[in-house]
């Protein structure tokens, strides 16, 4: 992903070449020694859509509540652990803020993507994990996986019944996004247009409903919306990757 950026970074600012990218373009500066700012060295387009990680549980895994896990978890330090698609994605990064705002300890163990994590999961291997809810709805409507918590602010229309973590732990939100950008001094009238005709079709009800299948929310907004978020992601990501001294592999 670093790499298809730096060359729309680097590509000319005509309207033909875009990145399109997702919520873990946010941490990169947080992780990697980036040849470009990815805030102020880009033109932002729009925003596509949000989605959450699910927070899910092995069935043996007794606790059933965020706050029961929490409650478990202070009184046995590093006793559960937590498995992601690899050092520091957002499944990762998820659940470090989640141990910083809650001050429990979890051990976390890294797997090489998210295939191998969801298998660890079902199997038992690991505790529990922060992972994309497309994939892991059908194993939580089968019984194989408990859903804990969804990771955005509010609560996802895929999964009604399924509480916030935010609901227990006051402010914290993890959004999976998907957005595109363009190299930096894109021309205002082409920026604009791409972001009209492309909000356009996200909005459409043909394009809702099949990113509704998909977990996601349409988003759209003005370019800065986009900026906004991007910026805020990094800034958060690279307090938790300071704070949990997390090294890239």
């Amino acid at each position: 992903g670093t790499i298809g950026a730096g060359i729309v970074v680097n590509s000319p600012p005509d309207g033909y070449t875009f990145c399109l990218v997702s919520g873990s373009y946010g941490a990169n500066a947080a992780l990697h020694n980036l040849p470009y700012d990815t805030v102020t060295d880009i033109s932002p387009i729009v925003l596509i859509g949000t989605t959450g990680l699910l927070m899910s549980m092995h069935p043996s895994v007794p606790m059933r509540t965020v706050k029961d896990l929490i409650a478990y978890a202070r009184a046995n330090p590093n006793k559960l652990n937590f498995g992601s698609a690899g050092t520091g994605g957002l499944g990762h990064l998820a659940g470090e803020l989640f141990k910083l705002d809650t001050k429990v300890q979890f051990t976390h163990v890294p797997y090489k993507g998210s295939g191998p994590v969801m298998n660890a999961l079902l199997s038992g291997e690991v505790d529990s994990s922060f992972s994309s809810l497309v994939p892991s709805i059908p194993h939580v409507k089968s019984g194989r996986l408990r859903a804990i918590a969804i990771t955005t602010a509010k609560r996802n229309p895929a999964l009604p019944e399924t509480p916030s973590v935010g609901e227990t732990v006051k402010g914290y939100d993890v959004t999976h996004w998907y957005g595109i950008w363009g190299p930096k001094n894109l021309p205002k009238e082409i920026v604009m247009r791409w972001n009209q005709e492309v909000s356009k079709i996200i909005r459409s009800d043909s394009v809702r409903k099949y990113l509704a299948q998909e977990g996601l929310e349409a988003a759209g907004g003005p370019p800065e919306e986009f900026r906004d978020r991007i910026k805020n992601d990094s800034e958060k990501w690279k307090r938790v990757v300071r704070e949990a001294k997390i090294v890239a592999k």
